[in-house]
């Protein structure tokens, strides 16, 4: 049997089905993640490198197990750092919580010790490029996916809502070779402090300023209204603090109440699709 690499298998899975209504990942690689995250956790690490950016010092591994081959990328921030506190175990909360809403859009992450340490590791996305190289090389969106883009655009706003991420860079927004967006890095999520209780990332009151949610998918905003403590809990497990599971839910709130703002304003059926 010819060697395949798990990566080829992932992104190629089922080739030429379309994503979900929302979702970014197809249901072929949302089929095969379960055994991405069993791949990431106990397959061999063969060899390593410094990837040499980022405060948080991330390495990129290279993993194999029974002819299977998989890369992944290591972190483990913890505490402050460059005047921010960040948190390996945010990295995998957020997949957790991008399982929990079906989103779809977060690469399986799983806990992995490497070189005696603790830490996140996150599969290796291969191919296409990030939003800042896009922008500094003056890419256009195709038109054919620009519709998409535009929703996609407005859901990693929600999602950072929920998630308090207030590291939501040009670097860390991703694209595949076939223009799906793709998030990444989580570092610096989850926060809990009054500022983060009272105020969304985005919106009509947003920490980054007026930047607006206009559309959201219907079945993803019945995700947000369905949260509740047990639920999110469930999910993450450890990976949060009980009071981080409640700042969420604080947010949660500020969330539905924006949305039926925007709702009043385009109408419900300019808002949901």
């Amino acid at each position: 049997m010819q060697r395949k690499t798990i990566i080829i298998l992932f992104l190629l899975a089922l080739a030429g089905m379309s994503p979900l209504s929302w979702g970014q990942f197809t249901s072929g690689e949302i089929a095969q993640r379960n055994d991405i995250e069993e791949l990431l956790k106990t397959a061999k690490i063969i060899r390593y490198e410094d990837i040499g950016e980022g405060v948080t010092k991330p390495y990129h591994l290279f993993l194999s197990k029974a002819g299977r081959d998989i890369e992944g990328c290591w972190k483990n921030p913890k505490g402050i750092q460059s005047g921010h506190l960040e948190g390996w175990q945010y990295e995998i909360a957020a997949y957790e919580m991008d399982k929990l809403l079906d989103l779809r859009m977060v690469p399986p992450t799983v806990e992995r010790v490497f070189s005696g340490k603790k830490g996140s590791l996150q599969f290796w996305l291969q191919g296409g490029m990030n939003d800042l190289v896009r922008q500094e090389q003056n890419i256009a969106i195709p038109k054919e996916h620009l519709n998409r883009w535009i929703k996609r655009k407005y859901l990693t706003r929600a999602f950072d809502c929920l998630i308090a991420n207030e590291d939501r860079t040009q670097q860390n927004i991703r694209y595949t070779d076939d223009w799906r967006t793709i998030l990444i890095d989580h570092s610096r999520s989850f926060r809990s402090s009054v500022k983060f209780t009272k105020q969304l990332m985005y919106g009509r009151n947003g920490i980054m300023g007026m930047k607006l949610i206009r559309q959201l998918p219907r079945e993803f905003a019945a995700k947000i209204k369905d949260l509740d403590f047990e639920k999110i809990k469930n999910a993450v497990g450890p990976l949060l603090k009980d009071k981080e599971i409640e700042a969420i839910l604080k947010r949660k709130e500020l969330l539905l109440k924006d949305m039926e703002e925007m709702i009043k304003e385009i109408g419900e059926h300019n808002f949901y699709y």
